[in-house]
């Protein structure tokens, strides 16, 4: 290999431009000859218009990562930018240095590979990035080219000025007056970030998402972490879920540093490169050894990922693996203390602020980095290539700003009054109208474990597991739209890295919270989207939590949590939306209601089991438009609101308003369906959604006392109502106490507190009467844990029952 590139650099001397390297970045012999017969296809194909321009732009390549490097190491170490390259003097550095600076320098040469990439073939890429901590390489690379969001490019330019003021933004800490940043930059991928879909700040979740992202003809590079493969169970599972059919082109590229915080990574230990190789090719993955030091070494990974995958599709029924980038680096590399544990976040041994040692050791290492201004200028319009490729630069990229056109919802079906039926039965029905109605939505159903089990028959008989070998007579397809694994973490992200089609997520009520750590992430980002101006275009994406709580009371405590929906009700309202359907058509206009909005998450809490028909079609919309619906009563004139929050609540709450009745204590029944609706508004967005004062005085007068029943603990619920909590005296909540067992669901509301006498007798406080005229002296016994449970757990349908 050495011979026959170094004739190739002895016959043509554009080759051996670029065969020369720049600063740190070196080609290896091997990378040489690739890159080398990569030109030749691409000139060959019409994609590169001849290889001088080829050679040109791959050395600019080397020159742009180069003072990519450069430019990190300033956001991490100093205040002040030198673009004549004179070393910095102790006060142009920062008094406490911050920044993760050996990955985010490993980040550089691969981004500027995927630039390259773009460039040589004319076709701008989706990029995404696990590790977001590693932002400062993008946003230094993004600043170097002009591929900038407007929050940054209309503070940030390639003067003095203009990189002093951007090293000084990064960790600044600085606050507007509302409280919000005022730095555009952030410690991981923000909403400033040109092109960036996602923080990165929990490790591991574009590795389950990537492989899911592209639609059909659509490209994307993911850069991933080898500390977050090893960690993160379910990112072998990619090669399950890629199908030529509906999926578009992945280049995943992990990049292998060896090393995490403290210590080198498992992969280092057991092998390095090699043995991931042997991992890879176990769990179905294609994988290509690359330089992670050389942006042209990532550039023909892109180019032999996507040429493999091409091929494999191009012929009928082949099972195509998946090619997996192994990108090999040293961590930190490029700059001083690279390799070692402090490279991490500060790989000098000492602050260059007030240590001199350090400081000559910073600017030795950025003088190696440092491109001056003519040779960088050249070097980025090599890059900038798209106006005449005619294609739209990096910050547009395909996944950056999905606006999907909302879809054809047909009318929910009217169950009818009286009679019983499955809330997930009606949901499942709604679910597939909704996809026939919108064939042209790639459909992707998250299901960690049994769809049948939970009444989602028909969903699964039409959309069938994602298999690569179909077992006979069973709801499997290879490129079935469910994706199942017993990994919640996996199936959540299949639905949100989906962004370009149709989505649905069902668990166990219980097991949902392992999901929590990736929804609240996709929320985050979206909505610091919006308020950037950038509002995001996906479909709502529900995420139904069934089996739930009080109807797994036979499964003993570990199945009774209803800590996701407490926790996504602690969130946002405007984007975390937490929905309690109290029935068959509530589920069904529920569903719907999730698909009509825009980058958002509805948490629907819905029963598997028959529960009776509570609103008719016209009341389940308003429901699902407004959060809560008036069943009965008259809020205004009534001596007392009941209000519940879940199907089974409703029950009960319905028996206690029976009860009441008969004492001649007129009481309102109030459906809270939606508590977030009503909740003290924390920020102008979330004023927007909530209701105004006028509407949360009609339904919940200050002057009435009121009972909440409610699916989740009383605390939580109680507390993001406060807005609804007129004190002790007048207002008290019943729900679950964290009490449970082996029971049946009458045993679970009457552990924790929540049958229809507790509701009477919990009336009885607010109203200041006396236990004794709503209840009988045994009813009150098994109230108060002296009695037989069995007293009030019969139906109460009349006096003294």
């Amino acid at each position: 290999m050495s011979e026959l590139a170094a004739a190739h650099r002895q016959d043509d001397p554009a080759f051996a431009h670029w065969a020369a390297g720049y600063g740190v970045v070196r080609h290896d012999p091997l990378t040489q000859l690739r890159v080398r017969q990569m030109v030749d296809e691409l000139v060959a194909l019409g994609r590169t218009p001849d290889a001088g321009t080829a050679w040109q732009r791959l050395a600019a390549a080397d020159r742009v990562a180069s003072a990519g490097m450069w430019l990190v190491a300033h956001m991490t170490y100093s205040h002040r930018v030198r673009t004549d390259g004179t070393a910095l003097d102790a006060d142009d550095f920062k008094a406490t240095p911050e920044g993760h600076t050996g990955g985010s320098l490993n980040m550089v040469p691969a981004y500027a590979g995927y630039l390259l990439m773009d460039a040589l073939e004319g076709v701008t890429r989706a990029w995404m990035m696990g590790q977001g901590h590693c932002v400062a390489a993008i946003d230094a690379l993004n600043l170097l080219v002009g591929n900038m969001t407007a929050r940054h490019a209309e503070r940030y330019d390639r003067s003095d000025a203009g990189l002093s003021r951007f090293v000084g933004d990064f960790y600044a800490y600085t606050l507007n007056p509302d409280g919000t940043p005022a730095s555009p930059l952030g410690s991981h991928v923000n909403a400033h970030t040109a092109g960036g879909v996602m923080e990165g700040g929990y490790l591991g979740f574009a590795e389950l998402q990537y492989v899911h992202a592209p639609l059909k003809d659509e490209r994307l590079v993911a850069f991933l972490s080898d500390g977050a493969f090893e960690e993160q169970r379910g990112s072998d599972w990619a090669p399950r879920w890629w199908r030529a059919e509906d999926s578009g082109l992945v280049s995943p590229i992990i990049i292998l540093n060896g090393r995490r915080i403290e210590q080198r990574s498992q992969i280092t230990q057991q092998g390095g490169e090699r043995w991931l190789d042997r991992h890879l090719r176990l769990n179905g993955f294609d994988p290509i050894a690359l330089d992670g030091r050389d942006p042209a070494s990532i550039a023909w990974g892109i180019h032999v990922m996507e040429s493999r995958l091409q091929a494999g599709a191009a012929v009928p029924d082949t099972d195509v693996r998946l090619p997996y980038g192994i990108a090999e680096t040293v961590k930190g590399f490029g700059f001083p203390g690279a390799g070692t544990n402090a490279s991490h976040n500060l790989p000098l041994p000492g602050n260059p602020a007030k240590d001199a040692d350090a400081r000559a050791l910073f600017n030795e290492g950025a003088a190696v980095l440092f491109v001056a201004a003519p040779e960088l200028d050249a070097a980025i319009a090599a890059l900038n290539s798209h106006d005449g490729q005619q294609r739209v630069r990096e910050r547009d990229h395909a996944l950056a700003d999905r606006q999907v056109v909302p879809p054809r919802v047909p009318a929910i079906a009217d169950r009818g009054a009286g009679g019983e039926s499955s809330p997930m039965t009606a949901l499942d029905d709604q679910f597939v109208a909704i996809t026939e109605a919108n064939p042209e939505l790639r459909v992707r159903v998250g299901n960690p474990d049994e769809l049948r089990s939970n009444k989602l028959d028909r969903t699964l008989d039409a959309m069938k597991h994602r298999v690569h070998e179909p077992e006979p007579g069973v709801a499997e397809s290879p490129t079935g739209a469910v994706i199942t694994a017993l990994n919640e973490e996996a199936v959540v992200c299949a639905a949100l890295g989906n962004k370009g089609g149709l989505n649905l997520v069902v668990t166990y009520e219980a097991f949902a919270p392992k999901m929590l750590g990736a929804v609240r992430q996709e929320l985050i980002f979206a909505r610091h989207q919006a308020q950037a101006g950038r509002p995001p275009g996906w479909l709502g994406v529900p995420l139904v939590l069934t089996s739930h709580t009080w109807e797994n009371a036979k499964n003993e405590q570990s199945h009774q949590d209803p800590t996701m929906a407490e926790a996504l009700l602690g969130e946002m309202a405007d984007i975390s939306r937490v929905v309690f359907p109290p029935d068959a058509n509530g589920a069904a206009a529920a569903l719907a209601h999730a698909y009509a909005q825009r980058g958002t998450v509805t948490t629907l809490v819905v029963p598997k089991r028959p529960v009776p028909h509570e609103l008719t079609p016209q009341q389940a919309r308003a429901l699902a438009a407004t959060g809560a619906v008036c069943l009965t009563g008259d809020p205004a004139t009534a001596a007392i609101l009941l209000v519940a929050t879940g199907a089974y609540q409703l029950q009960e709450v319905r028996r206690a308003q029976a009860r009441l009745a008969e004492r001649n204590v007129a009481a309102a029944l109030v459906y809270l369906g939606e508590p977030g609706r009503f909740r003290a508004p924390r920020d102008p967005e979330e004023a927007q959604y909530v209701h105004a004062d006028s509407y949360v005085q009609a339904l919940f007068p200050t002057d009435r006392p009121r009972v909440f029943v409610t699916h989740t603990r009383p605390e939580p619920f109680l507390g993001a109502l406060r807005r609804l909590d007129t004190g002790p005296a007048t207002t008290t909540a019943l729900g679950f106490v964290n009490r449970g067992g082996t029971l049946d669901v009458p045993g679970l509301l009457f552990a924790n507190r929540s049958t229809w006498a507790h509701v009477v007798d919990a009336a009885a406080s607010v109203l200041g009467q006396s236990r004794g005229s709503l209840l009988s002296e045994a009813e009150l016994a098994a109230v108060d844990g002296r009695g037989d449970p069995a007293t009030i757990l019969r139906p109460a349908t009349g006096p003294g029952q």
